[in-house]
């Protein structure tokens, strides 16, 4: 005799569909699981066990063998508790198994037959509904699933709750969206004295997801302006929460199912690991990359991260995704985020004032510096310097745009380019335009082409910083409400540019 319940094993932010096979068999009494299952599902026959008692379920004196089909798939977590004892209730014919196999379930056992919320659920939800099943998870992760919205979602406390709704002696309500969480109030860019430069370099990374590098002496203000980014950055759009949501569900860090149209704001500390920073580690989980997703990464200290890690950025800049290989797993994760990196000049910090540097001041900065690779360097789109406000200049009144005023802008540019690279596949920003589609709405006029190439020319640019540049010029068209992109872009966009070649 065998049963049957459905869950779902992970590979990245993917759920695929998991067939839970019961079955009784006689001989002597035991409980085994097979299937490639690691310790965690192994540990599950004595957490059904014990939830079972505690129902006063008695097992049969029978041979027990639960196999997670595909069986050469691995299967990690703790999420697989409920659907083995659905199917083995189904086996022993407390449950009808046709209502068990038309659902999918997840979700840890406590010893005393309470639900524990798991990660995934969000992505599981998608799952069921690719497969035509309803959801079944504990109630703390039903808010999130039924974001979904295409299928039904039930969400029992316990054990005991998911059975009587089943057997339809207590039939249990949908589950509902968890509210979004409100926006918080974030810091205001016009507390920053001063440093007007970085204020528009940061404007600019705001409309078009440009990368950008801030390089100044300690305390000139790099990571106050940084702090007032999200501040200025629009709303994450439905799809964009939702691509969000599926990395943070994966990541547990849904808080009560209420998904957030903020965008992520992710600063990882300089002594991260590069598990931690591109992904990795136990299951291959998501890393500050995908964190970041659709939102900012902050990197302060930028040279002090080990270079390893650095090097390891190029190509996930460039693609927009990474891929986490390992022995046993290779996933792949979205991280199409922006980057704010900041330095200081030199080891010291105080590289610019003669009268506090060391004595290996420039030699020291150049060294310090150079820990960015040339191919690294070449993909900040905009690096500005950052020099420090005098202690007179911070008695002078607040200068500049409120943030509310900036976010407006950046906005309007962002809907502009949202019109232009509309059914252009994953074009959303500037940022992402390449090639013909580049060129079609990046190409300036005589002035600006005459500009473009002197300045190539000039300060050697690579055909990458060329595109750069290009890409640049048209967000600073966008903010200006110009269709054209013309001489004077191109100049801010360059002079953007030569700072780098400076630092």
């Amino acid at each position: 005799m065998v049963a049957r319940s459905y869950t779902v094993a992970f590979e990245g932010i993917d759920a695929r569909l998991i067939e839970v096979q019961c079955a009784l068999s006689p001989g002597v009494p035991s409980f085994s699981i097979v299937g490639l299952a690691d310790k965690a599902v192994s540990e599950a026959r004595e957490r059904v066990r014990a939830a079972l008692n505690a129902l006063s379920i008695a097992l049969p004196a029978r041979r027990i063998t639960i196999n997670l089909s595909p069986a050469d798939m691995p299967k990690e977590g703790s999420h697989f508790d409920l659907p083995i004892a659905l199917s083995l209730l189904a086996a022993i014919e407390i449950l009808p198994k046709d209502a068990v196999e038309g659902l999918v379930a997840l979700g840890e056992l406590s010893l005393d037959g309470n639900l524990v919320p798991v990660t995934g659920a969000l992505p599981a939800a998608l799952a069921a509904a690719e497969a035509g099943r309803s959801l079944f998870c504990p109630a703390a992760s039903g808010a999130e699933a039924a974001w979904v919205g295409q299928t039904a979602v039930v969400a029992p406390e316990s054990l005991g709750a998911a059975i009587q709704h089943i057997t339809g002696a207590r039939v249990l309500p949908l589950s509902m969206p968890g509210e979004v969480a409100a926006p918080e109030t974030g810091p205001d860019l016009r507390e920053v004295k001063g440093q007007e430069r970085a204020k528009r370099a940061l404007e600019i990374a705001a409309a078009g997801r440009h990368h950008l590098l801030m390089v100044g002496s300690p305390g000139s203000g790099k990571s106050m302006l940084a702090a007032r980014l999200p501040g200025i950055l629009p709303d994450l759009s439905p799809e964009e929460a939702l691509e969000t949501s599926m990395i943070h569900s994966r990541a547990g860090l849904i808080d009560a199912g209420g998904i957030s149209r903020r965008r992520p704001f992710r600063a990882p500390h300089h002594t991260a690991s590069m598990a931690a920073i591109v992904g990795g580690g136990k299951g291959a989980k998501p890393g500050e990359i995908s964190l970041a997703h659709n939102g900012v990464l902050f990197m302060d200290e930028f040279p002090e991260y080990p270079r390893s890690v650095l090097e390891t950025l190029r190509q996930p800049i460039e693609t927009g995704d990474v891929v986490v290989a390992r022995a046993n797993a290779h996933v792949k994760y979205p991280c199409r985020f922006l980057l704010i990196a900041a330095a200081n000049p030199c080891k010291c910090g105080y590289m610019a004032d003669a009268s506090r540097a060391c004595s290996r001041a420039t030699a020291c900065g150049e060294e310090y510096m150079g820990r960015i690779s040339g191919p690294l360097m070449d993909r900040f789109d905009l690096r500005v310097e950052v020099p420090p406000v005098s202690f007179q200049d911070l008695d002078l009144p607040a200068s500049g745009d409120l943030s509310a005023q900036v976010a407006q802008r950046v906005a309007t540019a962002r809907r502009i380019q949202a019109e232009r690279y509309a059914g252009t596949g994953n074009t959303r920003v500037n940022a992402d335009a390449s090639g013909i589609l580049l060129e079609e709405v990046a190409t300036p006029d005589g002035e600006g082409q005459a500009l473009l190439k002197q300045a190539a020319e000039r300060i050697g640019l690579s055909a990458r910083g060329y595109h750069r540049v290009l890409r640049v010029a048209r967000t600073i068209a966008d903010l200006a409400g110009r269709e054209q992109v013309g001489r004077r872009d191109i100049a801010e966009a360059v002079s953007f540019r030569l700072a780098g070649s400076k630092l």
